[in-house]
């Protein structure tokens, strides 16, 4: 994806990524020409390494993360990095796999 990737490693039938985004990544203009989708469709069980990150739900709650901060976010959000630094961020929820994949 633009301004950012996914690596990920599967353990038997559980999945984890490790998502790098760069500053200036926003998933409204990263990853929604490839989803498809007005909002991020996926759940996110995260843990946040390094750097910023600014969370948007469709709903209108909103967080601010930074490292050491563990999160939940449910289907239907918007985030962005905050900063000049690169935010590197842990997901748990098992579907680091198809993220920022064109939807068929």
């Amino acid at each position: 994806m633009p301004k950012g990737h996914m690596d990920v490693v599967e353990v038997g039938e559980v999945t984890f990524g490790r998502a790098t985004f760069e500053p200036g990544w926003r998933w409204s203009e990263s990853v929604k020409p490839i989803a498809g989708t007005d909002s991020c469709e996926f759940s996110h069980n995260g843990y946040v390494e390094k750097g910023h990150m600014h969370i948007r739900m469709d709903n209108g709650e909103e967080a601010d993360l930074g490292p050491g901060d563990a999160f939940v976010a449910t289907p239907g959000h918007d985030a962005w990095v905050v900063g000049d630094e690169k935010c590197v961020v842990y997901d748990f929820a098992g579907q680091s796999a198809e993220y920022a994949k064109p939807k068929s």
